[in-house]
């Protein structure tokens, strides 16, 4: 039973050296066949030792040292002499039994050079280098994949910002297909011609890959990624919810007067003033030694106002307490933070004093809400309605109805929201929303627009067809992964032959 996998040889002893297991075997008299003209031979012309490693029992490694025989081939003109292979035990250059082989490529698949190597050695199968580890590795074969009728096209970072490769899969299977090494439209072209067969590609808003599947495939139906609409739409909002800061802020709490919302109108005034003068942009930034963005921004801004951002608070323990430490600090304002501790101890606050007192000092008893920034203003108008909680729903309404283009902007979020999901006339949905976007004093949303037009055939199946390049996310979250385990040993070969093995 322990040493099933050498049943084709016959085992002469078995020995406990210790440190491991030494087994003794030969191979079984008979006849063999040569593995040049396939003649059959029992003449036997001498005799050899081949030494293996097996899987390992009871944590110990396992070694196999075999007798086997050269055989005299018969037939004239063909090799003189050969030596016998068992298939299944004995493979021609081996020195590890193909279920031992198994093991090790399993555990290399997964963890690849040193850690591989680390596992194995812990495990006693056997001890390898790192090298060999990856050898082993690119020597399991890639699967064969056939073209998908559905492709799924994306890029993901060799080097970020420097080199990019591009990774393909059957988007409804989702299995791996190919991993090219650029982004350029004219490999994904050469790829797409020598492969036959594509007629959906998913795909971002990537103009290299829209010119490959263009020129390559004419026919194919493109498809961009509905996740990457929403994406665009989402900056879109957060820049006009920002330019609009100073009509909804007036809605919430003000601002604190705190030292930062004091700079920062000094330095508006100053740059301005300078501006007002002649003074360049550049001059500006080095009379008040102050980055050429940063004066850029105040530059931009008409206001100072708008640039005074409302403090941020974090969620705590005490928010769930606040309308009853309200009430009673309105009752008794006298009231002192330790009585309050007392008391939402009983109601079940589970913090400390040292928490409540801060909550107190900062004025966060007596606001109506928290304060907003703009980016979260922007989560909470692109999260559906019904995944808000009730207040956080009566501060949107409330902060959005300040503004007549920021309740256009919540109308306009909603009515695209309900465009990605896939139906048939979403794209003369999309047509009237586009127009009516038009109409609104909203210039950040009319850039979003101009970007749909300039792709308008792939967004138009995208909210029409149930295909998307969700798969192909995934694929690239993996393949970071991938890229840590392998860092600094991340060659394009022996990453591709990860992504293709997974």
């Amino acid at each position: 039973m322990v040493f099933s996998g050498l049943s084709p040889l016959v085992i002469d002893d078995v020995m406990d050296e210790g440190g491991r297991i030494l087994v003794r075997a030969r191979t079984p008299e008979g006849m063999a066949a040569c593995p040049g003209c396939e003649a059959v031979t029992g003449r036997v012309h001498g005799y050899h030792q081949r030494t293996l490693a097996d899987v390992s029992v009871d944590a110990r490694p396992v070694v196999v040292r075999v007798r086997i025989r050269r055989l005299v081939c018969p037939t004239r003109g063909c090799r003189q002499t050969f030596r016998e292979q068992l298939p299944g035990v004995l493979h021609r250059y081996q020195r590890r039994t193909p279920r031992l082989v198994s093991q090790v490529a399993a555990v290399v698949r997964q963890l690849a050079g040193r850690g591989g190597a680390r596992l194995l050695s812990a495990l006693a199968m056997v001890v390898v280098s790192r090298h060999t580890a990856l050898r082993a590795l690119l020597r399991l074969p890639l699967p064969e994949r056939r073209v998908p009728r559905v492709l799924g096209v994306d890029d993901f970072a060799l080097r970020r910002r420097q080199r990019y490769a591009t990774v393909l899969i059957d988007a409804v299977t989702r299995e791996r297909i190919d991993v090219l090494p650029d982004r350029k439209a004219v490999t994904l072209e050469t790829w797409l011609r020598e492969r036959p067969g594509v007629e959906v590609v998913c795909r971002d808003s990537s103009g290299a890959y829209a010119e490959a599947v263009r020129r390559a495939l004419p026919e194919a139906l493109q498809v961009a990624d509905r996740w990457h609409l929403w994406h665009n739409l989402a900056e879109a909002v957060r820049k006009e919810v920002t330019a609009h800061s100073s009509c909804w802020a007036t809605a919430g709490p003000p601002p604190q007067e705190g030292k930062r919302a004091v700079t920062t109108r000094q330095r508006w005034q100053q740059v301005h003033d300078l501006l007002n003068k002649g003074v360049g942009l550049l001059e500006c930034a080095r009379r008040l030694n102050l980055g050429l963005n940063t004066i850029k921004r105040y530059a931009r801004i008409s206001e100072p106002e708008r640039l005074v951002r409302a403090p941020q608070y974090r969620t705590t323990l005490v928010d769930p307490y606040r309308d009853h430490l309200r009430r009673r600090r309105q009752q008794d304002p006298a009231v002192g933070a330790t009585q309050l501790l007392a008391e939402i101890k009983e109601l079940g606050y589970a913090g400390t004093l040292n928490l409540l007192y801060r909550y107190i000092t900062q004025g966060r008893v007596e606001a109506d809400r928290p304060a907003l920034s703009p980016r979260r203003l922007t989560r909470y108008l692109l999260t559906a309605p019904d995944q808000l909680k009730e207040h956080q729903r009566t501060l949107v309404d409330a902060l959005t109805g300040a503004c007549p283009q920021m309740t256009a902007l919540a109308g306009f979020i909603g009515s695209f929201a309900a465009l990605l999901t896939p139906a048939d006339g979403n794209d003369d949905r999309l047509t009237a929303w586009i127009a009516e976007v038009k109409t609104a004093d909203l210039p950040h949303l009319h850039t979003f627009t101009r970007g749909l037009g300039l792709d308008r055939d792939a967004v138009n199946a995208a909210l029409t067809y149930p295909f998307h390049n969700g798969g192909t996310e995934g694929v690239n979250t993996k393949t970071k992964l991938i890229k840590r385990h392998m860092y600094g040993r991340a060659g394009f070969a022996l990453l591709r032959h990860r992504i293709l093995l997974g």
